[in-house]
């Protein structure tokens, strides 16, 4: 797929995206890249390769994006872009992310699977900028096409799973641009209208999860820099509501990582809504979940429809 000057896309399927397909992950209908390769951001332009194995992205030059329609009778014009989690090291794409995205069909929501730069690749120029970056630019792709693909550009919204929550959050906190390109994108809103994260890693200080602060900030980070992205202290008005799920048992990833930063939610008046359940660890997902964690899709579901996201 590629761009056009006007900053809306054209298709096609990049090679990262056949083998993808062809490892039989999902029917991803295209992929969208978020730079043009002659100018990729953030790069030394090295020749590096994709690597990817066992429904893993453990390194992607050119990051993209795969879409997901539901019917058209079916939709909600509610989105959401989904970025998938891996400690910031690889991107578990199928489980947190493909398969994700048909749940999100399932209910009328046109959604978008991000597979971005990972911070410890090689390339980069700064590293804890990229997924941002991409992040952010993904973001206006969706809202420059909103029509074309019959969705409110004011009801498209972010899903992350562990890591991949961080980056919805830093999204949700961080005020800056950094993916301004000189294109027509640029006039195009990065925010989004909602944030919906499972498991996230929040706080890259206590309660932290050490390796996907080390991926993301590199080895001995300074404190300036670890508190920059330990987002409960990000949280401003300028913040979207969010839903938050996490397990009391969680031992990779403590609740405390979304009790922090629902607190601050309400310190800031940012209507949300959390659940703790008692079991479910580190592994919450769309099925399979022990005891009361089976629900927190309908919850979200039920959240989305109350929040005037969806019908």
């Amino acid at each position: 797929m590629m761009m056009n000057n006007t900053g809306r896309v054209t298709f096609g399927v990049t090679l990262l995206g056949l083998l993808l397909v062809c490892a039989g992950a999902a029917s991803a209908q295209e992929s969208i890249p978020l730079w043009p390769e002659e100018k990729l951001p953030n790069s030394k332009g090295l020749a590096i390769e994709d690597s990817v194995f066992n429904e893993r992205i453990y390194q992607i030059k050119y990051p993209e994006m795969y879409t997901f329609f539901p019917a058209r009778e079916e939709t909600s014009g509610a989105a959401v872009l989904i970025f998938p989690g891996g400690g910031y090291h690889h991107l578990t794409y199928n489980w947190a992310g493909f398969q994700v995205a048909k749940w999100f069909n399932s209910i009328g929501v046109t959604a978008f699977v991000v597979n971005y730069r990972l911070p410890n690749s090689p390339d980069l120029e700064q590293r804890q900028v990229v997924p941002l970056q991409d992040a952010q630019r993904a973001m206006r792709i969706v809202r420059a096409n909103a029509h074309d693909w019959n969705i409110d550009p004011e009801k498209v919204g972010v899903m992350g799973r562990s890591a991949g929550g961080h980056l919805v959050s830093t999204l949700g906190t961080h005020q800056q641009d950094v993916a301004a390109f000189g294109d027509s994108l640029d006039s195009y809103s990065y925010r989004p209208n909602f944030m919906i994260m499972v498991s996230p890693v929040i706080s890259l200080g206590k309660y932290t999860h050490e390796g996907s602060r080390e991926n993301l900030l590199g080895a001995n980070a300074p404190q300036d820099l670890i508190k920059e992205y330990s987002n409960q202290l990000q949280v401003t008005d300028w913040t979207p509501p969010a839903f938050l799920v996490h397990a009391a048992n969680d031992e990779a990833v403590p609740p405390q990582n979304s009790l922090q930063f629902y607190h601050a939610l309400l310190v800031h008046g940012v209507s949300s809504s959390i659940h703790i359940f008692p079991q479910g660890g580190h592994e919450i997902g769309l099925v399979g979940n022990p005891g009361s964690t089976q629900q927190w899709t309908d919850l979200c579901e039920a959240w989305l429809r109350e929040m005037g996201f969806t019908n």
